[in-house]
């Protein structure tokens, strides 16, 4: 198939997954085309069966804001004339189903009658742009309109799927297809854990992560709290992964925690499968996770997630089995287990051995890749 992939091309986990999904899809031997404002940061531009269309915006005096949107549909169409593209994939609702839906139309009435065509398109749903953005009344009509005219419809979580349809009374499919994680990259290799761990913590010390966007939903405020708990009563250190407008209120607490010298700021890294699997917790407490990738990704390293009981984690994690769920802003519950298992180097390899299991047996790129070959086929002969 010749598929077109669009999204934010940054580290948020729409990006990341739907990046990922393309990856995953050229190595099956599709052709991808990437139809975005920048290159999404996890390609390389060497993969095979890849192509980047960049989006330019003309920026114009009478424009207060340039219009995106217009020139993402435009380029959509453009894309999938020139290279025959089969279907969109748009990944995040605003503004990019409406773009598609746009695209869509110019292709069905293209002023040259033999180019002609249908080209579906399908509208993945990662998390605001339902809970948050899209419930904002001056998007809630475009974002519901935008749903409802896509040819398909996926989800990363029956939560999700749920929030969806009682949020906006969608009556429609929509399909629940979960995020995933290339089991062989995300892995825990014993000699790279033996030369980078030493960089971050020294023998006889626990290491814990964190990896968002540091965004306020994603209360890493809360990781610093329940890592300076953890750090008065065991050796340990953390490493913060990513960046974003809680950096700052982060670096400041742990300053009045007296823990900033036990804390590596990493900002955003592309190697995240090299630095996860050196940690032994990951940190996830989230004031909502529609799916938490940063966990999945984690687990599938062997590093199992203290994380809240939100959204679609417990679709992920099992509690006191391959993980730990608690309440929103529970710092102490969460500071204690850590500890707890920490202090019990048994029970963390059972339930780090669990959270590896768990990745591999549900959330392997090989088996929900196929999935997602599954339902463009089924998109593909609905709207021939």
């Amino acid at each position: 198939m010749k598929i077109g992939i669009t999204c934010y091309p940054t580290y948020g986990g729409s990006g990341v997954v739907a990046t990922e999904l393309g990856i995953e899809l050229a190595a099956r031997g599709h052709q991808v085309h990437f139809i975005t404002s920048s290159q999404p940061f996890r390609l390389t531009g060497r993969e095979a069966n890849i192509h980047f269309h960049e989006v330019s915006v003309s920026t114009y005096p009478l424009f207060e804001y340039p219009p995106y949107d217009l020139a993402l549909a435009t380029r959509m169409a453009e894309v999938a004339d020139f290279y025959a593209l089969d279907l969109l994939h748009v990944h995040y609702a605003i503004p990019h189903s409406v773009s598609a839906l746009l695209a869509s139309e110019m292709i069905e009435s293209h002023s040259v009658p033999a180019r002609r065509r249908r080209l579906p398109f399908i509208t993945t749903l990662h998390g605001t742009d339902i809970t948050l953005v899209g419930l904002d009344p001056s998007y809630l009509p475009i974002t519901r309109f935008g749903i409802e005219r896509s040819h398909g419809v996926t989800a990363i979580s029956a939560h999700l799927r749920e929030r969806t349809r009682e949020a906006f009374h969608i009556d429609g499919e929509i399909e629940v297809i979960r995020n995933f994680v290339n089991c062989d990259l995300y892995v825990r290799r014993p000699d790279l854990v033996a030369e980078m761990r030493p960089r971050f913590a020294e023998p006889g010390e626990h290491l814990l992560v964190h990896l968002s966007n540091f965004r306020p939903v994603k209360r890493v405020l809360d990781v610093i709290a329940v890592f300076a708990r953890v750090a008065q009563t065991i050796p340990a250190r953390l490493m913060l992964i990513g960046d974003g407008p809680d950096r700052s209120s982060a670096e400041q607490l742990a300053l009045r925690y007296g823990v900033q010298d036990r804390i590596h700021f990493l900002g955003k890294q592309d190697n995240v499968h090299d630095l996860l699997p050196v940690a032994d917790l990951m940190l996830m407490p989230s004031e909502m996770e529609s799916f938490g990738l940063a966990a999945l990704e984690a687990m599938a390293c062997g590093v199992p997630a203290i994380a809240t009981r939100v959204g679609g984690v417990p679709e992920l994690i099992e509690d006191k089995q391959n993980g730990f769920l608690f309440e929103v802003g529970d710092v102490d519950g969460m500071a204690a287990s850590a500890i707890d298992v920490l202090r019990n180097p048994s029970r963390l390899e059972v339930i780090s051995q669990a959270a590896r299991r768990t990745a591999q047996e549900q959330f392997c790129a090989t088996r929900i890749i196929p999935l997602y070959e599954e339902y463009y086929r089924r998109v593909l002969e609905r709207n021939a």
